[in-house]
């Protein structure tokens, strides 16, 4: 299980870092929403491995059968080892390539609120916040637990839905029970 799972978080982990690194440098702040769209279609994308490591534990490593539980426990250290490579690489990029990414961000949410209409106070209050973020965010323990906020949960999904779809009873233990 250690090899599969090591496998497949590694995997999982270079897809996502490199679909990032490469985004991240034609970031626009006039299409936040395609950069978020491509950046959680490459974390499902990325996390897809989670049924494969699944699939290839319970079909080659375990007679065709896997418990839930163990099947989600599979998936909870992929999404694990995959989501700790990107927290590495995004901080590594933040503090080395793009290290006025905040600063781009708080301008480009600034300036949609100021596109859309919203009242002067509003955009008052969004540009207290942001600042109140980009403070927060030079603060390691707060950039990695966002990170983190920010790519597990989907891994966490992924692993619940292999692992529903993917458990399976050995047919020994099915025929015992009847």
């Amino acid at each position: 299980m250690k090899k599969i799972v090591l496998t497949c978080g590694l995997i999982a982990g270079a897809i996502v870092t490199a679909i990032m690194a490469i985004s991240i440098s034609f970031f626009d702040k006039n299409h936040t929403e395609s950069s978020e769209i491509l950046g959680y279609a490459s974390m499902i994308l990325s996390f897809s491995l989670i049924f494969v490591g699944v699939k290839i534990f319970r079909d080659r490593h375990n007679g065709g059968s896997v418990t839930f539980g163990k099947a989600f426990l599979i998936g909870l250290y992929i999404s694990l080892i995959a989501s700790t490579i990107y927290v590495v690489v995004w901080a590594l990029e933040y503090k080395y390539v793009f290290p006025d990414f905040m600063d781009n961000y708080s301008a480009c949410m600034v300036s949609k609120a100021k596109a859309s209409g919203a009242s002067p106070e509003k955009i008052d209050a969004q540009i207290k916040q942001l600042a109140m973020y980009r403070d927060m965010y030079k603060s390691p323990i707060f950039f990695t637990l966002m990170t983190y906020a920010e790519i597990l949960p989907v891994g966490l999904v992924i692993s619940l839905i292999a692992a529903l779809i993917l458990k399976k009873k050995n047919k020994a233990n099915l025929s015992a029970a009847n």
